[in-house]
């Protein structure tokens, strides 16, 4: 089932030159908002701040922060070249762009080109970027799927179309979805977001069902935008990338924030297969030299220490997953054992419950929609969550996101014996309890 995302065409006239500036520009302002609202994930976090600052408990799962500590060889790494302050090259430092095409094809299996590779700051910005640099095209969506994809489509003049899951499918797009979605409108280009493990559902897809999509993808054209931002983060060290299956046609993003624990270092990377051509690569370049320059230099120079594979990243790597193994199947098998419905993660650090079974005690309690599902969490039982519909799932899908990122990350990296023992996972598993005993309130 597919169903398009559209501008609104309902707003109000803009008002005549008589109005004041501060009227002319609200009025703009109402216009655009449904295309530019505030980042559901932001607000969370902001909102949560706002409540512990005011004394209150609060478990922080709205927020998919890494709470691991930024991988300390690069943190040296950013010291010593603090001082770096020349601009570099708009598509990034040539030393760091042949690291993380080595970096890739080590750890992906896939073909990297340094040439081929783009730096930017952080890969949310580069997603816009390719979309904006593309010609008119449906942007297909999944629903769940990160809360920025359809206000960026939008921002980028393209049309969001939203391609629905559910649970029985793991909440992955099908290939007979994606077949029927090309035949709609065969004229406009297609580009397929994937995001594998998924955010908002910790999820990817089994190796076939992969394959089949890249085949439907093949036959139809469809340009593919690789999302594996917590590739790296898969629980089992398994990750496939799309690009194994569809090199041609696969444009990847990846970049620092999750796996080496760095968001707020903002530096993200891009790879745009030759295959492709050089007119899309040369748009995205010019976008960017006409937007972001270049990305931080001493961050660039301490990224090339992050992409270099040591025997101390690879380990530093793997206690992440152990750690997020363990306790992501500890927090679905609790959830599940209470009666609600949620899949096991295969990586990062989401679930995605589905409290379908409680809806008709909501309902007593005035709770019909996931937004309301997760605003009364907040405020009874101090647990921030993000609705399923700040993702794309109808209101009425009593669906929500949790990061199970509430734990001391440092503590953990060092931690000896089993992690769901430690002091420093207690917040994280208090707060999957709060949820359960509000759930089973009369």
């Amino acid at each position: 089932m597919t169903t398009a995302i559209h501008h609104d065409d309902t707003s109000e006239p803009f008002p005549a030159e008589s109005a004041s500036l501060a009227q002319r520009l609200e009025a703009g302002y109402r216009q655009a908002e449904a295309a530019t609202p505030s980042s559901d994930t932001l607000l969370i976090n902001e909102q949560s701040r706002l409540l512990e600052a005011g004394g209150r408990r609060i478990h922080k799962f709205g927020f998919g922060q890494s709470p691991f500590p930024v991988f300390a060889p690069a943190v040296a790494a950013l010291a010593e070249h603090a001082g770096e302050k020349a601009y570099l090259p708009v598509q990034g430092l040539p030393a760091l762009r042949e690291q993380v095409a080595a970096f890739h094809r080590d750890t992906d299996g896939t073909a990297w080109e340094a040439s081929r590779v783009v730096v930017g700051p952080g890969s949310k910005l580069l997603l816009f970027a390719l979309m904006k640099s593309l010609p008119a095209a449906d942007i297909l969506i999944p629903a769940p799927a990160w809360v920025s994809y359809a206000p960026q489509a939008r921002l980028a003049g393209q049309r969001a179309v939203r391609l629905e899951a559910d649970f029985a499918t793991r909440w992955q797009v099908t290939a007979e979805q994606l077949d029927a979605c090309c035949r709609d409108a065969p004229e406009r280009l297609k580009v397929l977001i994937l995001n594998a493990p998924g955010n908002p559902t910790g999820l990817s897809p089994d190796a076939e069902s992969q394959q089949r999509l890249a085949e439907v993808a093949r036959r139809h054209g469809v340009l593919v935008l690789a999302d594996e931002i917590y590739a790296m983060l898969d629980h089992a060290g398994a990750h496939r990338a799309f690009a194994r299956d569809y090199p041609e046609g696969t444009v990847t993003t990846s970049g620092l924030s999750k796996w080496c624990g760095a968001g707020g270092w903002r530096l993200g990377v891009m790879h745009v297969p030759a295959a492709l051509g050089d007119a899309l690569f040369q748009r995205i370049i010019g976008l960017a030299s006409e937007t972001w320059s270049s990305v931080t230099s001493p961050v660039q120079y301490a990224a090339i220490t992050a992409y270099t594979l040591t025997p101390a990243l690879r380990a530093y790597v793997e206690r992440q997953r152990m750690i997020l193994a363990e306790l992501g199947q500890l927090c679905a098998s609790r959830l599940g054992e209470a009666g609600v419905r949620v899949h096991a993660p295969d990586g990062g650090f989401y679930l995605f419950p589905d409290f379908g079974a409680f809806r008709e005690s909501l309902a007593r309690r005035g709770i019909t929609t996931s937004a309301e599902l997760t605003r009364r969490l907040l405020d009874e039982a101090g647990v921030a969550l993000l609705p399923g519909s700040a993702f794309g799932c109808r209101p009425e899908q009593l669906t929500a996101r949790l990061a199970y990122v509430d734990f001391d990350g440092a503590s953990l990296l060092e931690a000896q014996g089993p992690v769901r023992e430690h002091p420093a996972s207690r917040s994280l598993l208090e707060g999957i309890e709060a949820i359960i005993a509000w759930l089973e309130r009369d």
